[in-house]
């Protein structure tokens, strides 16, 4: 398994070693030991299953209490992952890191507690899983316009009137609204040690 921090250091790209012959193949998704080592020392409580349609962009969703650590990968079709750093204090606060996962590149991304994480649907339908470290806790759920122009995420989007989005997701607020909120907070806060 090869885990490469991103431009935002901890936010991981996890490349997991593929095994495959004429079967089909195997690849070891989780393993606490090797993610232990590369500095993710976490515990996961949940897992989640969504199937969305192209052009669907789900995000960029957080939690005010309960901060969700998500260990997120694509089984069937392709999506554009985003998670943008709300950690307070963070030197990399408001900054975004986004990447292409699907079912052929394996590819996994590692997003910490404190991130806002949204994804858009690149394929005819995508399979999208992740590991939680926390519960859901919707009325703690909070989401940030996928455009605010203020994180400035290139999403690659040329027909924005396409996009599928949530009622949650079309009545976002802007990172600027959500600052009172996360400048209290102290369980979104940048990681001490790595």
């Amino acid at each position: 398994m090869k885990i490469i921090s991103t431009r935002i250091p901890d936010v991981k790209l996890i490349e997991p070693k593929v095994f495959g012959d004429e079967r089909g193949f195997f690849m070891e998704t989780w393993n606490e030991k090797a993610f232990r080592e590369a500095g993710i020392n976490v515990a996961f409580v949940q897992d989640n299953h969504s199937r969305s349609v192209k052009n669907t962009l789900r995000g960029l969703h957080y939690q005010i209490k309960q901060p969700q650590g998500k260990l997120v990968r694509v089984t069937r079709g392709e999506v554009f992952d985003v998670a943008v750093d709300l950690r307070v204090g963070s030197s990399t606060f408001g900054q975004w890191v986004g990447e292409y996962l699907s079912g052929e590149n394996n590819r996994m991304l590692w997003v910490p507690p404190g991130f806002a994480h949204g994804f858009l649907v690149t394929s005819d339908t995508a399979d999208f899983q992740y590991k939680c470290t926390d519960f859901y806790s919707p009325e703690y759920e909070r989401s940030i316009f996928w455009n605010d122009p203020s994180v400035n995420v290139d999403w690659g989007v040329s027909n924005p009137e396409e996009l599928l989005l949530s009622n949650k997701d079309k009545h976002a607020q802007s990172l600027q609204q959500a600052m009172a909120e996360l400048e209290g907070n102290s369980q979104i806060k940048p990681e001490t040690s790595a």
